[in-house]
């Protein structure tokens, strides 16, 4: 028997009402002082939503393009590479989880960036990703060139 079946066997355990309402009995514990912080099934739910929306790299080059301003559809398609219809349809997707706004100028639809809490996000994944390429692997490896 592994060490946490022993101790959740000889615990005591307590009902904890879970952040969905729900009741369940657990160990106390550290699973009990943590059960209260977690987060509800909405905020799970929407927060799977935004990192789906941040999976794609186009509308992650395309956030990117946004950082510094806003800009019209032909720039970010330019910028991006992609062709206008295809960046007015991910402008679409990025724009129905409120993560950049439209402004009409006459025919032209300029974007920016709705909300600076993804910018953060992504300075955070980018910063993340950089020092992951940085830092040395277990057993000496590292992502650079083997000579």
């Amino acid at each position: 028997m592994n060490r946490c079946s022993y101790i959740h066997m000889s615990s005591q355990l307590t009902p904890v009402r879970t952040p969905g309402g729900a009741t369940k009995t657990i160990a106390l514990g550290a699973q009990a002082a943590r059960a209260p912080a977690l987060m509800g099934a909405r905020t799970v739910e929407a927060l799977a939503e935004t990192f789906r929306a941040l999976g794609d790299p186009t509308r992650v080059r395309i956030l990117d393009a946004l950082a510094a301003g806003e800009l019209c559809v032909c720039d970010i398609a330019a910028l991006v590479g992609i062709s206008e219809s295809a960046a007015s349809h991910q402008l679409r997707l990025l724009r129905g989880m409120r993560l950049v706004r439209p402004r009409r100028a006459g025919r032209l639809v300029y974007y920016e960036v709705d909300d600076h809490h993804i910018l953060e996000l992504l300075t955070q994944a980018r910063t993340h990703v950089d020092e992951t390429q940085l830092a040395p692997r277990p057993g000496g490896l590292t992502d650079g060139p083997s000579r």
